[in-house]
């Protein structure tokens, strides 16, 4: 039996828009935290404008799913990549906190109209056969992105805020570009009127909540590892996350035909694991040697379970709920990413930043007892029925 084609011209190109659109999203997040310092601002203010930046993607991101469902794809891709390429140049101009965060609050609507897109534009253009597969390179396009940009935001801060922020903006820039050249599937979809039954996707509620509660974790090493490591003595923030990107490519070229196979359980004990050892690694004995291993865990943890668990989610939805799946599992991400800054900075003010790290740690158990009690006996679980 022929195996069916996985990478064509627009499953290259989404991809590619997907990586622009995320590094141009968390090379700002992973420094923003220094940005509100120079504003003026605490950690405890960082981690506000990460919650708020993640709360207007969550409104957002049901509605964006609805209208992808009643066909708009390429409309609304536009509409959010325009506005990440101006959402940059407005910090530019944010001499005080509170305008800060409003342009922070739009760049998350932003984040939301481009990503629950391109990822939706994915499960159009992928084989059923090669689901999994295909959303596991879609992934690591997100996941690669997830672990250089924080280490070229860096650097560029570095040079100074201007240079990062119109970097930003370049990125967003060629996503246009490529966008230009993507030809979307013509697929016959439903009119569904609006209704809060088609903001959301009830099949995809077990892995995205599974997701949501994995990246407490996540999202307090993107918002505050980089500042951990400069004031504790350790290696920088962009070590941490380039070890992150090594070992992402390792786990999808090595293991992306793995949920296919097994099923997505496999990811979620290991990668969950992997996220708790490395968390108790920093909470208890960080040094130069447990935080490089640290982030060979970490970058194992978010880059096999990411791509496993929004397979789940989307893979027994029709083409006219694609949307609304896709929205639900990333409005589960944005809250996931959201709460864990917005945690891990109040913990941070409170207790200081090992304490934070040991308590967020128990995340990674509630995220396998869901998967054990709820997920596997889903029918969007691979394994169902086996």
């Amino acid at each position: 039996m022929t195996q069916e084609k996985l990478w064509t011209k627009n499953f290259v190109l989404i991809i590619i828009i997907n990586f622009l659109v995320f590094v141009n999203h968390i090379m700002v997040l992973s420094t923003f935290p220094f940005y509100v310092e120079k504003l003026g601002g605490t950690e405890a203010v960082a981690g506000l404008a990460a919650t708020a930046f993640s709360f207007v993607a969550v409104l957002c991101r049901p509605f964006i799913g609805w209208m992808l469902d009643n066909g708009k794809r390429k409309a609304i891709l536009f509409i959010g990549l325009i506005g990440l390429a101006l959402m940059p140049v407005g910090y530019l101009f944010a001499q005080a906190l509170a305008l800060a965060l409003l342009f922070r609050m739009l760049h998350g609507a932003s984040l939301a109209c481009s990503n629950t897109t391109s990822s939706t534009i994915a499960t159009d253009v992928i084989p059923k056969s090669r689901f999994a597969e295909g959303m596991g390179m879609f992934g690591m396009a997100t996941a690669l992105a997830t672990a250089v940009a924080p280490a070229l935001g860096l650097a560029l801060m570095g040079k100074s805020f201007r240079v990062l922020f119109l970097t930003a903006t370049g990125f967003a820039v060629l996503a246009l570009g490529l966008f230009l050249l993507v030809k979307t599937p013509k697929l016959v979809v439903e009119k569904n009127p609006l209704s809060f039954q088609a903001l959301y996707s009830k099949n995809a509620l077990p892995a995205s909540t599974i997701m949501l509660i994995f990246l407490l974790t996540f999202g307090a090493l993107e918002n505050f590892l980089a500042k951990f490591a400069s004031e504790n003595g350790l290696p920088s923030g962009g070590v941490f996350f380039a070890i992150m990107a090594v070992m992402l490519l390792l786990v999808r070229v090595t293991m992306g035909k793995l949920a296919d196979q097994k099923g997505e359980g496999l990811f979620v004990y290991s990668c969950n694991g992997a996220m708790f050892a490395a968390f108790l690694l920093l909470a208890l004995v960080p040094n130069k040697i447990t935080f490089c291993l640290a982030a060979a865990l970490a970058g194992y943890g978010f880059g096999g379970l990411e791509p496993a668990l929004q397979s789940m989610a989307v893979h027994i939805a029709s083409p006219s709920e694609r949307g609304a799946a896709n929205s639900t599992f990333l409005c589960a991400y944005d809250i996931g990413i959201g709460l864990g800054g917005g945690l891990a900075g109040e913990l941070i003010t409170a207790f200081g930043y090992r304490p934070m790290f040991a308590v967020l740690a128990a995340a990674n158990i509630a995220s396998v007892l869901v998967y054990i009690f709820w997920g596997r006996k889903h029918p969007s679980s691979f394994s169902y029925g086996k």
